[in-house]
């Protein structure tokens, strides 16, 4: 059903380092690429389901340190820069382009945060004509003071590869998942309830990624944000994690989507979860609707007039 491409990276501070190309086709000239979040890898088949029922060849990207793509000498999701993983976004994307005429990149968290800077430092080459953004990681769900903290992590401790005594919260596990109170089934081994521990050397590099999208991006191509219409902080299931994002704070995401560049339209979804497309069954119909309606108008009209229905 896919093809798998495993792309091997320059080594980083641990090692060997490699990222891995998943693809499934449709025979088309147009492709979609899919970044993960953290705590994440690729493995929602009705996404590519989607793309590929609509005559769009569909590619998903397990970064360095994630899902496929994770090494025995290395720490799960750890980076001391998000542009870390411009090395593989940049050769994915060449693969793809070398028989595509169009890319969107379709981005989920953390990826929404990594695509978004890629995006920016490319501007102007014509490598991609949208961005879907799936709850960016625009900024900290915490309180103010945990935030001022985390912008703080500028000294020996940022590069330490120590986990932060932050504690776990399963919720957002347990709604997902098909053996606690979820629907989908994938591999906690790769993507475990509790998720993965947070570094300083991580979040600072988030924090520094954040800070930059603050302070205005300039991506050249049509954005689509989506958002959940509600979150909720909690720790421990309750049926309400089922919808809601648990994880972000739906409202940094809306207020900083224009940051991203000057063509960006934003949606917020009621009842979605965090991951958007892992939501309940309407909710999510509703999802995949937004998004086809604003490729349409936005990125396949476009490019190529006429062509809209016609991949």
């Amino acid at each position: 059903m896919y093809d798998t491409t495993v792309l091997t990276m320059p080594p980083d501070f641990e090692g060997d380092v490699v990222a891995t190309l998943i693809s499934r086709r449709a025979g088309s000239r147009r492709a979609v690429l899919y970044l993960h979040g953290f705590t994440d890898y690729f493995f929602q088949d009705h996404l590519a389901d989607h793309y590929v029922g609509r005559g769009v060849d569909f590619f998903a990207l397990d970064l360095r340190k994630y899902g496929r793509s994770l090494l025995p000498h290395q720490t799960r999701g750890l980076v001391r820069s998000v542009t870390e993983y411009f090395p593989e976004i940049d050769e994915a994307v060449r693969v793809i382009r070398q028989d595509h005429d169009e890319l969107t990149i379709n981005a989920h968290s953390t990826g929404g945060l990594v695509a978004s800077l890629w995006a920016d430092r490319v501007r102007g080459r014509g490598l991609v004509q949208g961005l879907v953004l799936n709850s960016p990681f625009f900024d900290l769900n915490v309180p103010a003071p945990l935030r001022l903290a985390a912008d703080l992590l500028r000294t020996p401790l940022s590069y330490s590869s120590r986990a932060l005594p932050l504690g776990v919260s399963v919720a957002y596990g347990q709604s997902l998942h098909r053996t606690e109170q979820g629907e989908w089934d994938y591999d906690l081994e790769l993507k475990p309830l509790g998720g993965f521990s947070v570094h300083a050397t991580w979040l600072a590099a988030i924090r520094r990624a954040q800070r930059r999208l603050h302070a205005g991006l300039a991506v050249d191509v049509p954005v689509l944000v989506l958002a959940s219409a509600t979150g909720l902080r909690i720790r421990d299931f309750v049926p309400e994690a089922r919808s809601a994002d648990t994880v972000l704070d739906p409202r940094h995401i809306a207020r900083w989507a224009t940051s991203v560049g000057p063509h960006v339209t934003c949606v917020r979804i009621p009842d979605g979860m965090h991951d958007l497309v892992l939501s309940a069954e309407p909710v999510r119909k509703q999802v995949f609707a937004e998004i086809d309606r604003w490729l349409t108008a936005f990125v396949y009209q476009d490019h190529h007039q006429g062509k809209a229905n016609n991949p």
